[in-house]
């Protein structure tokens, strides 16, 4: 049972396919270049959020500082710089694949040099400062790992390292069947999230590299997500212990809880990237989806902080207004208020 005010697992499911109509309606995702403050937002929350479920220190302001001015800031350590930009670096890149998510008619939907290049491009500059001390000069970056990894806490027991191309040439047929299904209509939208967390907990048991499978899993499921036409997903380090935990339940057959959370995440940045596009101008919007050449984002925040404009932020810390309040303030932002007039005194 579903604590009071969260949906259950059936309504998430009902949400995400209506959800998909959604994306047909709009004719897919809103571009990087269509919706950059949208995406960059996202970017930020999943740079911060995915390196930090791996221990990073960079706390969120942080990160925002370093990917869009470069300084770093906070006096941390160096590696902890250098793991946030990478795995920036390999997000930027699986965003520009939803430039053309509705055109994708590969027979791979992610292939094995796509799975060296975004690891490479997330570890190497950490690499260079922090290598894994048991790596070898051919387990770097980008290369499979030619170490047994021995089981984890849960029991889940990563194949031997002489297997590993062999599991992983299996995990991309298996992740061309979901894009054939996808492509093909045959697999109602409410099941996806149950394929694509099978294929997450693939991944990760199979453990292709000696460090850094955590980052890549991620980033190549929001690769496989936002191919699909579908927003990516972020795990927030809040969920951390829900998230382990799912997976640790994923290996054991129920893939029900990593299935429910990646929906939650997808349907969160579904309201972020999709419903703005196709709200009616009464609708609560995100407040980034509202900014424009009238008007910026940090005008609308700090208008919507002074109670100016009229705006609620919700339990994920986003404002949301709407495009008729929005309208209203710009009509009459220029107004004096009137003054309050004090009684006389006696």
């Amino acid at each position: 049972m579903s604590p009071r005010g969260r949906p259950s697992r059936a309504e998430v499911y009902a949400r995400f396919e209506s959800a998909a109509n959604d994306l047909k309606r709009l004719g897919g995702l809103p571009s990087p270049t269509e919706a950059a403050g949208i995406w960059d937002d996202i970017w930020h929350l999943e740079a911060h959020n995915s390196t930090a479920l791996e221990g990073n220190t960079l706390v969120l302001r942080e990160v925002q500082v370093l990917l869009d001015t470069g300084r770093a800031v906070g006096a941390k350590e160096l590696k902890d710089y250098l793991e946030v930009t990478g795995y920036a670096d390999a997000a930027r890149w699986v965003y520009a694949q939803a430039h053309s998510a509705h055109d994708w008619h590969s027979a791979e939907l992610v292939t094995i040099t796509e799975i060296r290049h975004v690891h490479t491009v997330a570890l190497t500059a950490v690499w260079d400062v922090a290598p894994h001390p048991e790596a070898d000069p051919r387990e770097g970056p980008g290369s499979f790992r030619r170490h047994d990894i021995q089981p984890f806490g849960g029991g889940m027991t990563p194949p031997p390292w002489t297997q590993v191309p062999a599991h992983l040439h299996r995990w991309v047929d298996d992740a061309a069947d979901l894009g054939r299904d996808v492509t093909a209509g045959s697999l109602p939208a409410r099941a996806l999230p149950l394929r694509l967390a099978r294929l997450h907990c693939a991944f990760e048991t199979i453990h292709p590299f000696l460090d850094g499978n955590g980052r890549a899993g991620r980033l190549l499921l929001n690769l496989l997500l936002v191919r699909l036409g579908w927003p990516p997903a972020i795990i927030f380090k809040r969920s951390r212990d829900r998230y382990l935990d799912a997976l640790d339940r994923a290996d054991h057959g129920d893939d029900g809880p990593l299935a429910e959370l990646l929906a939650r995440s997808v349907l969160d940045n579904h309201q972020r990237l999709v419903v703005p596009n196709i709200a009616g101008p009464a609708r609560l919007v995100p407040l980034q989806s509202l900014a424009g050449p009238a008007i910026s984002y940090p005008a609308l925040r700090q208008a919507a902080t002074r109670g100016r404009l009229e705006a609620e932020i919700g339990s994920d810390g986003l404002w949301r207004s709407s495009q008729h309040a929005v309208d209203d303030y710009l009509a009459n932002r220029h107004q004096r208020r009137p003054r309050l007039e004090l009684p006389a005194a006696d």
